[in-house]
């Protein structure tokens, strides 16, 4: 079978199913370098790459249906894969907690009825009052009114777990070759891929996890109707922007992980540079191009920042594209023909969505093992 994409849905689609005895080729033109890069700053790069590994399950705000289910459901599957790769000499850091802060009486509000839900369903999710939160070091956003605490939600390196997933993917068998695929088509029961150097390849199953390309790819394939709800499978680029800080002292570790204040996320990193290293970042902005004045909202939080984060030194700012479904819900997991699957449109939750995805992209294969 054929996985298109070596993002991180992509690459543990393509791992999870080697891992399960499948023979499986990953067709990405950047994957191979992506896997051992650092970020950069072309507004083309992965948009896995430009992720910050925040994985917010517990305290997503619904506690039932399709979205719900999907993060629980990614979130034991990450605790698994983490255990299974360390094993294999392949770990990947994660810290574990994210607070989540409420800047105004209407959040508070909303914070207070999140917890009292998640916790009627057994959830360790732990309310902080102000003067608590005041207590930490260094000193939160301002306003910080109140706080809620999730300690099975948490983070993890992105970068290190793309390479984790590639490098033990090509220890399990996993053949990856750097081409990107520009078209699809129907061939005797499966699925013909052609690529941008003219060559093909074929298989009984076809993954679609390229990101926005996916949706390109949809439409050179004959005999692939519309969506579930009547259109095309749409996907918008939307930019998510990230700041690496760099502090005078590291932080004291006080945090209980990660912090997210209004939609961004202030990522303590205390593996980096003697814990003075510091990860900020968001998703802000449809399109491919970056909003300077957007990056300097960013950077002060809206002036917002505490003075020791104004005084932090900007080290690496990095950026990519995230799909995101137009008038569907995100993420678009679908059969559009036999033997042809898409698994994209995550929008801000791939790193946190991939197992789950993985997961259900070997059911959709192994209750039909032909591609009918």
């Amino acid at each position: 079978m054929i996985v298109v994409g070596g993002g991180i849905v992509g690459l543990a689609c393509a791992w999870f199913l080697q891992s399960r005895g499948h023979a499986v080729l990953l067709l990405d033109p950047a994957q191979a370098a992506a896997a051992a890069d650092t970020p950069g700053e072309g507004p083309e790069r992965c948009g896995s790459l430009a992720a910050l590994g925040v994985l917010m399950a517990d305290s997503f705000h619904r506690d039932r249906g399709r979205a719900w289910d999907l993060r629980q459901r990614s979130l034991g599957l990450w605790a698994e894969w983490r255990q299974e790769l360390a094993r294999r000499g392949q770990p990947i850091p994660y810290r574990s907690g994210v607070l989540l802060l409420a800047a105004d009486g209407a959040e508070e509000e909303r914070l207070t009825a999140l917890g009292a839900r998640k916790r009627a369903l057994g959830l360790p999710l732990e309310p902080w009052d102000r003067r608590r939160l005041e207590q930490l070091e260094p000193g939160l956003p301002q306003p910080s009114l109140a706080g809620l605490h999730s300690s099975r939600d948490g983070q993890l390196d992105p970068g290190s777990a793309l390479a984790a997933l590639a490098a033990d993917g090509r220890e399990r068998g996993l053949t990856v070759r750097a081409e990107a695929a520009v078209a699809l088509r129907p061939d005797g029961g499966g699925w013909r891929v052609d690529l941008a150097g003219g060559g093909a390849e074929r298989a009984a199953w076809v993954v679609l996890a390229a990101g926005t390309a996916s949706g390109t790819l949809l439409k050179t394939a004959a005999g692939v109707g519309a969506g579930a709800d009547g259109g095309p499978w749409e996907l918008e680029p939307v930019l998510g922007q990230a700041l690496e800080l760099e502090l005078d002292a590291p932080l004291p570790g006080h945090w209980p992980g990660v912090v997210v204040w209004r939609g961004v996320n202030l990522v303590p990193r205390p593996d980096l540079e003697g814990g003075r290293r510091l990860w900020l970042g968001a998703t802000l902005e449809p399109g491919h191009r970056a909003d300077p004045d957007q990056l300097r909202e960013l950077r002060g939080l809206g002036g917002a920042a505490p003075e020791w984060l104004r005084q932090a030194r900007v080290v690496r700012r990095w950026q990519g594209l995230r799909p995101r479904p137009l008038g569907r819900p995100a993420p678009l997991l679908e059969q559009p023909a036999p033997g042809l699957l898409l698994a994209g449109g995550h929008y801000r939750n791939g790193i946190l969505l991939a197992p789950a995805s993985a997961a259900w992209v070997a059911g959709q294969i192994e209750a039909r093992p032909t591609g009918t």
